[in-house]
């Protein structure tokens, strides 16, 4: 970051998109996303959903006014290429804990038919209690902190469902698979109710987030390719705000009407009678923001910052805060 002659730090440059990119193990998700600001020269920015050191792939980073649409990424669902590590059981249920118990005895007649007739039982809605060490906190203080200190705390289970279980590889020890969750899901939880199903024990050995809802891996960048790139090259990566948006419908409105949306009047739409829930809303500009869909009313929810800008710079007409329009709006994918 530039400083000036008195120390102060220089202005952040704006970007507003998404990066897609492709983390490495043994690097924290924070980590990751302070060396992808770096290349994009200090940009604001955060990331759509945690990826622990040992695990790899897919971390949507998140720049600018994007930040303001996390939410749909962690409620996304998720797709992780994972390896079991049958026989041994660690305390934390992955590869950087200690071993707690060795039943590699047990392998002999394990195979892959066996395997899938167990990971059968996996497939749909579960219970699952989340592991002592994860960042979800109790009292403001994180679980792996209590676990550290050799505490257990209760945890409540949550509801999870587990959309498919893609067998991959088996070699007597190591176990290869392919899964498809909800948001919530502790992959390694998982590995170690398949070892107690398989009566051996099972610990997470390596991760790979494979997509975040329509986000793929094969469209992510590694840091090493990024710091390759000039800040404008690095831009030039991301996708636009709306591509975390695909599954909402679109709302049109024209010039007058976005001013008003702008402003946060609740618009009343001819075009909107059909339309239930979240809706995403653009006018002459681009995206405007999120509002809320309900009897032909919409009400804005989330604005993105220039539109608030450019409203707050032009008074708003003295109109009635519902006002008739006639947008267009299409249901699915982000118009092109």
């Amino acid at each position: 970051m530039i400083q000036n002659r008195k120390g102060r730090r220089g202005p952040r440059a704006r970007h507003d998109g998404v990066l897609l990119l492709d983390k490495p193990t043994g690097l924290s998700s924070n980590a990751a996303l302070m060396r992808a600001r770096r290349a994009l020269g200090g940009a604001r920015a955060g990331h759509g959903g945690t990826l622990d050191p040992l695990a790899s792939g897919l971390l949507p980073l998140l720049f600018g006014e994007a930040t303001k649409f996390a939410h749909g990424l962690l409620d996304a669902d998720k797709t992780y290429l994972a390896e079991l590590r049958l026989g041994l059981s660690t305390t934390t249920g992955d590869a950087e804990g200690e071993v707690r118990d060795d039943r590699r005895d047990r392998l002999v007649g394990i195979d892959m038919s066996r395997c899938e007739t167990v990971l059968e039982r996996f497939v749909g809605e579960m219970d699952q209690v989340p592991p002592m060490y994860s960042a979800l906190k109790r009292d403001g203080k994180p679980l792996y902190a209590y676990a550290r200190a050799g505490q257990t705390l209760d945890r409540p289970a949550r509801r999870i469902r587990i959309h498919r279980i893609e067998p991959l590889g088996f070699d007597g020890e190591r176990l290869r698979i392919r899964v498809a969750c909800s948001k919530g899901t502790y992959v390694r939880v998982l590995a170690e109710d398949i070892g107690e199903a398989l009566d051996c024990g099972a610990h997470l050995s390596a991760l790979r987030r494979e997509r975040v809802g329509e986000l793929a891996i094969e469209d992510a960048i590694t840091l090493d390719d990024l710091a390759g790139l000039d800040e404008s090259a690095a831009a030039a990566l991301l996708a636009p705000m709306d591509s975390l948006l695909g599954d909402l419908p679109a709302v049109e409105l024209d010039a007058t009407d976005a001013a008003r949306f702008g402003h946060g009047q609740r618009l009343r739409l001819a075009e909107a009678a059909g339309l239930a829930g979240m809706v995403r809303v653009y006018g002459p500009a681009g995206l405007l923001g999120l509002a809320r869909s309900e009897a032909g009313v919409i009400s804005p929810t989330r604005l993105v910052a220039t539109i608030e800008a450019a409203a707050a710079a032009r008074p708003p007409a003295p109109a009635e805060t519902e006002h008739q329009s006639s947008p267009t709006h299409t249901p699915g994918n982000t118009p092109t």
